[in-house]
């Protein structure tokens, strides 16, 4: 049997038609820039996850990038966030000149860790009036614990910019009732890169929030800062979202909740069988209906690296989702951080797999997973 990381093209074949049309559409149209697609897309996206406004962008990246420009983020300023992460998550920090100051994870969500960030603050006095800025990170598709990173957050009076690249439609049980992904600090940022659940066929990324002065700097930001054309009040770049792209999305959101519940079900199914002494299942905070699982990762107690590769002989496909975090990464060693300063973080590095948990994923897959690794740990 031969089982992917991720299968597009099981998902290519129930919608392929309604792309094709629709891609053909926006050629037929000749509005190559922005134009009707995207409004429209950036309208559906802001209903679905719950937020006033929205714009897109050319990549999760650039959402994440375009986010901390609309905050003024520059030289001299500290912005908070996890170690272990994509790259992009500290990399646009340091893009602005700003300095990206790491607080370790929760072991078991993987997801930045408010008791490590509230320390941060108390450790670091004399540093809080640099801060510009909290990226909480919501790993593998389960939101941070965001109250109590909100509330740290308001105390000091610094925006919090969601990088919910791996979760739009994941939910939060917040004390005031359940938000979405995104919707819950100043601005939430969404990749669609192909491989997440709401996956475009190239680069394309959203920017949520729902505070009108935001939304316009956003819109000014992403289109070198000129509102009307050719008259520039801000510097920006060029991070608009390609129409084909959003023409290609808008066929698939409404599938999404559909493919989350499938995702979930799959999720379900490893939590009731996978029980091999030494595993780590993912831990769900909340409920499950509240995870999309974008990543189904466990915790191996050893021999990670030496699983993945008797996996991959057995044709399955893993990833390993992060090897090196942040902090021991060559480029930014100038920020004197040592290898042993987020020990949940380096163990995550160190003793995480990620399974396949794509929505197609069949029952007689996971049952070969399940034995394959059975086997190994035999």
């Amino acid at each position: 049997m031969k089982v992917p990381l991720l299968d597009l093209n099981a998902q290519l074949q129930t919608i392929e038609k309604d792309v094709k049309a629709a891609v053909n559409e926006v050629i037929d149209s000749t509005r190559y820039i922005m134009g009707p697609k995207v409004v429209e897309l950036e309208e559906q996206i802001a209903e679905y996850a719950g937020a006033k406004y929205a714009t897109g962008v050319s990549s999760g990246t650039d959402a994440l990038l375009i986010s901390l420009m609309a905050v003024d983020v520059g030289p001299g300023d500290i912005v908070i966030t996890t170690p272990f992460s994509f790259f992009a998550t500290a990399g646009v920090i340091a893009r602005l000149g700003a300095t990206p100051a790491f607080v370790d994870i929760d072991p078991d969500t993987y997801n930045l860790s408010p008791d490590a960030l509230r320390h941060w603050f108390g450790a670091n006095k004399e540093k809080i009036d640099k801060v510009k800025a909290i990226i909480p990170v919501h790993l593998y598709g389960q939101c941070a614990d965001m109250d109590p990173i909100l509330e740290i957050a308001e105390k000091h009076n610094i925006p919090v910019i969601e990088d919910a690249a791996q979760a739009i439609g994941s939910g939060y049980p917040s004390k005031t009732g359940v938000k979405k992904a995104g919707t819950m600090g100043t601005m939430g940022c969404f990749s669609f890169f192909p491989s997440k659940n709401l996956g475009a066929m190239g680069d394309g990324g959203m920017v949520v929030t729902s505070d009108a002065n935001i939304d316009e700097k956003l819109k000014k930001l992403r289109n070198h800062g000129a509102k009307p054309k050719y008259y520039h009040a801000l510097i920006g770049g060029n991070f608009r979202l390609d129409p084909i792209q959003a023409a290609i999305l808008l066929v698939k959101l409404p599938h999404l909740d559909k493919w989350h519940s499938m995702r979930q079900e799959n999720a379900a199914y490893y939590d009731e069988n996978l029980n091999v002494k030494g595993i780590k299942k993912p831990l769900v905070a909340n409920k499950r209906e509240y995870h999309i699982y974008n990543q189904y990762v466990i915790s191996v107690a050893e021999k990670r690296d030496e699983l993945r590769k008797s996996l991959t002989e057995n044709n399955i496909g893993t990833e390993i989702y992060y090897p090196v975090p942040f902090h021991e990464q060559e480029c930014f060693r100038y920020l004197g951080y040592k290898s042993v300063d987020f020990p949940n973080s380096e163990h995550a590095a160190t003793h995480t797999i990620a399974l396949p948990i794509y929505p197609e994923l069949t029952t007689e897959m996971q049952d070969y997973i399940i034995a394959k690794i059975g086997e190994f740990y035999e």
